[in-house]
């Protein structure tokens, strides 16, 4: 009896010990292992969120991209534009440091002031000076607006001022139709609408700085037909004189110039030895009064600014032709100029002819109240004559060093670097010459060389000059250039100072001018 007792206790303290035991153990497991296909399906979701923020992150990207503005900085300046590219700033610039060497010439005419000529020899010059100078220095603020308006500032600071050389906008409306607003390079000549940083030459020629407008004020249409095949251009202008760059002065004739050019390129984009030709034509005309007396007096001058009349320079830059004092615009002045060009290869060649037709007349000074045409200019009765002057030139280029010859300048193949390439030689050549109406120095009745319109003992009637030249272009921008050139002149000087007698047969020809000019130009 006592031993079933004793073996029940010891069975129930096992019980209550394996109990405990089992809860104990039971404590320690914890919750169950989750399943290999809960574990992935977890994993799957984490993946998912990392995929979906990095396409937020980059969709964050893309529009930041598509909203910042791109900086470049190279060879055509520095640019800043929109991502789109629908709006662009740019910052170019042209500087250009010259030095004339004159080995024979004169820098002035006879009748001057003495506080202006200075020192003069028995025909009435005294010699060339050398220099040097800062041909050109324009930085240039230019720009597209919403893709299609175009706008450029570009101020000159050459000559110790601040002159505004061009300020328009240009409406790209249509590869075809585009209109140009402000003051800019009239679309007449070939050679003037070329870039002064391409330009062969030191100085344009007589075609271009002499006779044919240089900037103006006004409107033009222009645009490129049938795949840049043609170009045209028709513009309403202010007006200037042979030359001219209009100031930004008010303007003192309402009648305006219009301006025409029709320039074809009918090979441009064939595979052709004749892709390089291009040929056209340009016309300008203006029916305008200039102005002697501004204040109405009959000791004022003539004003060299408003008698709408030129002056010719030379290569150097020097005067060579002016009409006399007495002289002014009245009338009709039309200008007709065919044009060329033809590219092949490392050759070029540009040529150019011009033809202005003038009506002048003579004025006696005085008040208005003696009658004449005009508020304040009084005309010599039967004055009035019809000039025609004219020139031509024709340049030729060959890049020694195989670059391809363009109308819009050379890119080497290789910039300069010691030991590494020499960039781009170039050697121009040019031949170039104006011819003034022999009837602008006789009198009005045309039969004695009288000096009324002009006065050929101080003004030549013929100009010709020949060029040679050498452009060194060390990279894209630099450019190193010499030139030498050589200019004869008929009539032009006196014999002794003595004035010009009737029949004209006592007049000399003016000094040859001959002139050794280089060039350090930096153009971005």
């Amino acid at each position: 009896m006592r031993m079933s007792w004793l073996f029940g206790g010891v069975a129930i303290l096992a019980g209550i010990f394996l109990g405990f035991t089992g809860v104990a153990r039971a404590q320690e497991v914890g919750p169950p292992e989750k399943s290999l296909e809960q574990r992935f399906e977890e994993l799957d979701q984490e993946v998912r969120i990392l995929k979906r923020k990095r396409e937020l992150d980059q969709e964050v990207a893309e529009n930041a991209k598509r909203t910042m503005p791109i900086a470049k900085v190279g060879s055509s300046g520095l640019s800043v534009e929109s991502a789109d590219g629908n709006h662009v700033i740019r910052l170019r610039g042209i500087l250009q440091a010259d030095h004339r060497l004159f080995f024979g010439g004169a820098n002035d005419i006879r009748n001057r002031t003495d506080q202006r000529a200075g020192d003069l020899n028995e025909n009435g010059f005294h010699d060339a000076n050398d220099t040097w100078l800062l041909r050109r220095l324009r930085p240039t603020l230019e720009g597209t607006l919403f893709g299609k308006y175009d706008f450029r500032i570009m101020p000159d600071f050459a000559g110790g001022t601040a002159v505004l050389i061009d300020g328009y906008i240009d409406a790209r409306l249509d590869p075809a139709f585009k209109i140009r607003i402000g003051k800019f390079k009239s679309f007449v000549g070939l050679e003037r609408l070329q870039s002064a940083a391409d330009i062969k030459f030191l100085e344009r020629s007589y075609v271009t700085n002499a006779l044919l407008p240089n900037r103006d004020l006004g409107i033009a249409v222009h645009g490129d037909l049938f795949r840049d095949r043609l170009n045209y251009a028709f513009g309403l202008m202010s007006g200037v004189s042979d030359g001219g760059n209009i100031s930004t002065g008010p303007e003192f004739d309402s009648r305006k110039e219009f301006t025409g050019r029709l320039f074809a390129t009918p090979f441009v984009n064939d595979a052709s030895v004749l892709s390089g030709l291009g040929i056209g034509a340009a016309a300008t005309y203006t029916d305008v009064i200039g102005e002697r007396n501004l204040n109405f007096t009959d000791t004022s001058a003539a004003d060299a600014t408003r008698n709408s009349l030129p002056g010719y320079l030379t290569e150097g830059q020097n005067t060579f032709f002016r009409y006399s004092g007495a002289a002014v615009a009245d009338g009709m002045r039309l200008r007709i100029a065919p044009q060329g060009y033809y590219y092949l290869g490392s050759f070029g060649v540009l040529a150019e002819y011009a033809r202005v037709i003038q009506d002048v007349s003579l004025t006696t000074g005085g008040s208005p109240a003696g009658g004449g045409v005009g508020s304040n200019t009084v005309f010599t009765p039967n004055s009035g004559r019809q000039l025609h002057h004219q020139a031509w030139h024709v340049a030729v280029s060959y890049l020694l060093t195989g670059e391809t010859a363009s109308f819009r300048g050379v890119t080497p193949r290789q910039n300069f670097d010691f030991g590494k390439g020499w960039g781009a030689w170039e050697l121009v050549g040019r031949y170039s010459e104006i011819v003034l109406d022999e009837d602008a120095f006789k009198d009005p009745s045309g039969t004695t060389f009288t000096g009324a319109y002009a006065n050929l003992s101080e003004s030549a009637k013929r100009a010709r000059s020949w060029t040679v030249g050498v452009n060194w272009y060390l990279n894209q921008s630099v450019r190193l250039a010499l030139n030498y050139g050589q200019t004869t002149f008929t009539g032009g000087a006196g014999s002794g100072m003595v004035p010009i007698n009737a029949s004209g047969t006592n007049v000399q020809d003016r000094p040859d001018e001959r002139i050794f000019s280089t060039r350090m130009q930096l153009a971005f």
